[in-house]
């Protein structure tokens, strides 16, 4: 595929990673409207307006830095406020309200994947449409598989953190979550040292060829091109 200049890759990057943040925030809010909590909506966190769950370092700057040096894509948005306690089935719910976040990004990925399709199809007289089109979209699987995976991971403050300590009976629960206050530096830590990578991308590489096999072309090569 044709190369793009670093502008144009922003470009092709900035909107998909914007959608698949802000929509994995909003999904939590919603749900837990759903449930019996109206915190997110009453500070206004339901919105699909990007700038209110954006987090200029988690948002912007690291996936950034990261997609240009690594090509690994990983960042993180302004957590959208839940109080649990308000929640009608606070154990129950919080699983459900954890879920609703990569259950967004799989809803993504599958939109995403579609666009991709439609984009390899065209006709080379719209390469100017396509090209573009088919960077984006590759994009918009990738992100939306990793924010996915990576929130379906057991520890706090991730996703799937929520969804273990609504099974966990409450002493092992206090427990548990005495590493929140600590998990984000966790996180880090494991990125840098080269574990998270190790430990995400069997999961990534299994969803990623599901979905690949779908379009008929490996969308990680896309990917590997865009930030190469």
């Amino acid at each position: 595929m044709t190369e793009l200049s670093l502008i144009q890759k922003i470009i092709v990057c900035v909107p998909p990673i914007l959608l698949a943040v802000t929509l994995h925030e909003v999904a939590h809010g919603w749900m837990a409207r759903v449930y019996g909590d109206h915190t997110a909506e009453m500070m206004g966190r339901l919105s699909l307006n990007p700038i209110k769950h954006i987090d200029p370092m988690g948002t912007i700057l690291v996936p950034t830095l990261m997609a240009i040096t690594t090509g690994f894509i990983f960042g993180w948005a302004k957590p959208v406020p839940v109080a649990f306690n308000r929640l009608r089935n606070p154990k129950k719910d919080m699983a459900k309200v954890a879920l609703a976040g990569p259950g967004a990004n799989l809803v993504m990925m599958v939109l995403w994947v579609v666009l991709l399709k439609i984009a390899l199809v065209m006709p080379g007289s719209v390469q100017w449409v396509s090209i573009p089109l088919a960077y984006m979209s590759a994009v918009g699987v990738y992100i939306n598989c990793i924010l996915m995976v990576l929130n379906l991971l057991p520890l706090p403050p991730l996703d799937g953190s929520r969804v273990l300590t609504s099974w966990l009976p409450a002493p092992l629960d206090m427990k548990f979550s005495k590493i929140e206050p600590y998990g984000l530096l966790i996180l880090l830590a494991l990125l840098f040292l080269g574990i998270l990578g190790k430990i995400l991308m069997p999961a990534i590489d299994l969803v990623m060829g599901l979905f690949s096999s779908f379009v008929g072309i490996n969308i990680l090569n896309i990917v590997y091109i865009l930030f190469t």
